[in-house]
C-alpha cells in the first residue's frame, strides 16, 4: 500500500485520540528526561570523586619498597629449608630508598611510545615544629611543570601558585589542614626536622587542598632541589618515578615489564585504586538500572494506550481491511503510531533532560573540603543522549508491536457482522 497514505492514516488515528497520545508522549519524555539528568549527575559525581584520587595517581609508579629480610636463621637450617617459615626474627634491613640509575631509567622510559609523560618525585618523612610539639608529615619534592601537566596539580592549590616553589628556594606548599594545625599563613617561616635530626627553615607560599582531610593533614610539596637539600642528598636523588600512559588500561602489563627491566618495584593504578573503580561502576550501574526501569514503565503505558485504541477503532480497522489494506499495512500503521510517540517523546525528553542538567550544573555547591568545586558536577557525555533516544524508540516499538500484531489479525467480516 502507498506509504504516504499509511502515514496519513496513522496521523489521523493519533490526532483523533490526541489526549491519550499526549499522555503517552509525556510518559516517554519524563522517562528520557530523568534518565539523562540522573546519569549526567551520577557520572559527574563519579568523575569528581574519582578525580580526587585518580587525577593525582600515576598510572605506574616505580620505587624501592622496604622488604623483609629473606635470610632468616630458621631458613639456614637444612632440615627446615623446604618448610613454610612464619618466624621472622630479623627485621627489614636499611635499604636505599633511592632509585638506582634514575636518570638512565627516565631517558629509557621517555623513548617508549606508550608513555605520555614522566614526573620524578622525592618522598620523605619530616616533623613540623609547632612550638614544643612535633607534627609528623610528608614532604613531596616534585617537578612542578610535570606535575601541572600530568596530574592537574594547579587544580588543588587554593592559595598561591605552584610556580612559586620553583622560583623561590626553600619554599613549601602546605596541605590546608596541616597549615591550620601549624597556624601558618602565607609568607610565614616554618621549621621542619628530618628523622636524622637536621633542622630546616621553609617559607609557606601556598595551600594545597585535595578534598581528603587525612591527606591534607600530612602532605606538603616543594621543589626537587629543596627536597634534596632538606635530606642532604645530591641532585640525582629520586625516590619515585611517576608515569602517565596514553592508555591507563595498559598499566598492569607495562608495570610488570618495567619491574623486570629496571629491577625496581612497580605499582599500577588498577591495583592501587581498585576500590574506586568498583564504586564508580556500581553507581553507574544503579543509574542505568533506574533509567531503563523508567523507560520500561513508559513502554507499558504506551502498550495500554495502543491496546485501548485498537478496541475503540475496531470498526475503522475492519473498514481498512475491507477496502484492500492488508494485515501488514495495518501492522505498519500501529507500529508507526508507537514510533511517533517514542520519537516525539524522546526528542522532548532529550531537550528537557539537557535543560535540567544545566539547572543542576548551575546550583551552588560550597564546601570547605572542595573549595575549587563551586557547583554540582554534571557529565554531558553525548552517549547518554544517544542511549536515551535509542531506548525510547526500542521501548515504544516493542510496546506497539503486540497491539499492532493483534490489529493485523482482525477479521473484518466478523467485525462488520457483529455490528
Amino acid at each position: 500500500m502507498n506509504a504516504k497514505l499509511i502515514y496519513r492514516i496513522a496521523a489521523s488515528l493519533l490526532l483523533a485520540r490526541w489526549k491519550q497520545t499526549l499522555v503517552a508522549a509525556i510518559g516517554v519524555m519524563f522517562s528520557i528526561t530523568m534518565f539523562i539528568a540522573l546519569l549526567g549527575f551520577m557520572n559527574g559525581l563519579n568523575d569528581l570523586l574519582d578525580g580526587l584520587i585518580l587525577n593525582r595517581t600515576p598510572h605506574i609508579r616505580l620505587f624501592n619498597e622496604i622488604k623483609v629480610n629473606d635470610r632468616q636463621p630458621i631458613a639456614q637450617v637444612p632440615k627446615f629449608s623446604s618448610a613454610h617459615n612464619f618466624i621472622h626474627s630479623i627485621k627489614p634491613t636499611e635499604t636505599r630508598r633511592e632509585i638506582y640509575n634514575s636518570q638512565p631509567i627516565i631517558k629509557a622510559i621517555q623513548k617508549d611510545d606508550r608513555v605520555l609523560g614522566i614526573a620524578p618525585k622525592i618522598n620523605t618523612q619530616v616533623f613540623f615544629n609547632a612550638g614544643t610539639i612535633d607534627i609528623s608529615g610528608v614532604i613531596n619534592g616534585i617537578d612542578v611543570e610535570a606535575e601541572r601537566r600530568l596530574f592537574f596539580f594547579d587544580d588543588y592549590i587554593t592559595h598561591g601558585t605552584s610556580k612559586d616553589i620553583n622560583i623561590m628556594s626553600n619554599s613549601i606548599i602546605l596541605g590546608k589542614a596541616l597549615a591550620d594545625q601549624l597556624i601558618a599563613n602565607i609568607g610565614d617561616i616554618i621549621q621542619v626536622t628530618t628523622p636524622q635530626g637536621a633542622q630546616f627553615s621553609l617559607k609557606v607560599v601556598g595551600y594545597f587542598q585535595s578534598g581528603i582531610l587525612e591527606l591534607d593533614k600530612v602532605q606538603t610539596y616543594t621543589s626537587l632541589a629543596t627536597a634534596q637539600k632538606i635530606i642532604g642528598k645530591s641532585n640525582s636523588y629520586i625516590t619515585d618515578i611517576q608515569i602517565k600512559l596514553k592508555n591507563y588500561e595498559w598499566a598492569p602489563g607495562i608495570a610488570k615489564e618495567y619491574h623486570q627491566r629496571f629491577d625496581t618495584d612497580a605499582e599500577d593504578i588498577q591495583t592501587v585504586n581498585a576500590q574506586f573503580e568498583t564504586g564508580s561502576s556500581i553507581r553507574s550501574l544503579i543509574s542505568y538500572a533506574v533509567g531503563i526501569t523508567l523507560l520500561v514503565v513508559a513502554g507499558f503505558g504506551i502498550y495500554n494506550i495502543l491496546n485501548m485504541m485498537i478496541y475503540e477503532k475496531m470498526d475503522s480497522i475492519a473498514i481498512l481491511k475491507a477496502t484492500g489494506f492488508s494485515g501488514s499495512d495495518v501492522n505498519r500503521i500501529f507500529i508507526l503510531i508507537a514510533l511517533s510517540i517514542g520519537f516525539s517523546g524522546g526528542i522532548a525528553g532529550i531537550i528537557l533532560g539537557f535543560l535540567i542538567s544545566k539547572f543542576i550544573d548551575d546550583i551552588p555547591f560550597n564546601t570547605e573540603a572542595l573549595p575549587t568545586v563551586t557547583t554540582y558536577p554534571v557529565n554531558y557525555d553525548l552517549i547518554y543522549y544517544a542511549i536515551g533516544l535509542s531506548f525510547s524508540l526500542i521501548t515504544t516499538y516493542f510496546a506497539g508491536l503486540f497491539p499492532a500484531s493483534k490489529a493485523s489479525r482482525i477479521d473484518p467480516v466478523a467485525i462488520i457482522r457483529g455490528k
